[in-house]
């Protein structure tokens, strides 16, 4: 039976999710989650629609299993291609992520903005429709990062391969003179230290996070399920190796986190 004290559930095609579920336990420190990380999956970015949307209602159901009251879908790629057929399909609220390319086209001055992103979003019916409302006056340079989603999966974060790949994405950008970049894939908020070392300081880097911890508050005080206890707890299950999660949050565990592998 959900109540306020059920859990908030995330998913995501791997560990690139807890970006979006790091802002939610930092902006609703009473609530209890549970994050899924379906590493074994990743990239969703490569997949077709039908084959995400198999992927999303198999995390779906899982999370409803754990008596989630509201289902997080911490994947750009996830969200572009299956968040509809979620909400016609499941009796529970849904957030999605989308990339912010309509805050960088209204903040642009160079009326230049990039976005870099999965093959998976930048093809979507969703994205599509979202960029056709951009000004067409401001040019928007769609770039997929091809690669990062495995290195970062493999925990190879910060090795040379890395470095290497995101250059050759980002250089482009910066010659051609962007002033906004727009992460569209959870993954890359991780990589944020190397973009800036790569595009400089003039150009601004955008993510979702903050803007889905907000619209989450929202939901929960539609629906009168916000948590008003304290000791919140949290799960995150995987289906690949602990240490890689382990490793992406050792700066940032919360309090009565357990990281468990699991078989879904």
């Amino acid at each position: 039976m959900v109540n306020t004290n059920s859990p908030i559930g995330f998913f995501d095609s791997g560990v690139g999710g807890t970006s979006i579920w790091r802002e939610v336990v930092t902006h609703l420190p009473k609530e209890h989650t549970i994050y899924l990380s379906d590493s074994e999956n990743a990239p969703y970015g490569e997949k077709s629609k039908e084959q995400i949307i198999v992927l999303c209602k198999k995390n779906t159901e899982f999370l409803l299993q754990k008596n989630c009251k509201i289902i997080v879908v911490a994947c750009n790629t996830a969200t572009t291609n299956a968040i509809d057929f979620l909400r016609n399909n499941y009796d529970i609220p849904f957030i999605g992520i989308e990339p912010a390319i309509k805050p960088a086209a209204l903040n642009t001055k160079t009326k230049k903005i990039a976005i870099l992103a999965t093959k998976g979003t930048l093809n979507s019916t969703l994205f599509e429709k979202t960029s056709s409302i951009i000004n067409k006056d401001i040019e928007v340079q769609e770039t997929t990062g091809k690669g990062l989603v495995e290195l970062i999966e493999d925990g190879k974060l910060n090795s040379k391969e890395m470095t290497s790949l995101l250059s050759s994405y980002l250089k482009p950008m910066v010659v051609n003179n962007i002033d906004s970049l727009v992460l569209g894939c959870t993954h890359y908020p991780y990589l944020i230290p190397q973009i800036k070392k790569i595009i400089g300081k003039k150009v601004q880097i955008i993510d979702s996070g903050e803007a889905v911890a907000r619209q989450t508050e929202v939901i929960l005080n539609k629906y009168n399920i916000a948590n008003t206890h304290n000791n919140p707890q949290h799960i995150i299950y995987t289906n690949k190796d602990t240490a890689i999660l382990q490793n992406l949050l050792s700066k940032c565990i919360p309090e009565n986190l357990r990281i468990i592998k699991a078989r879904f």
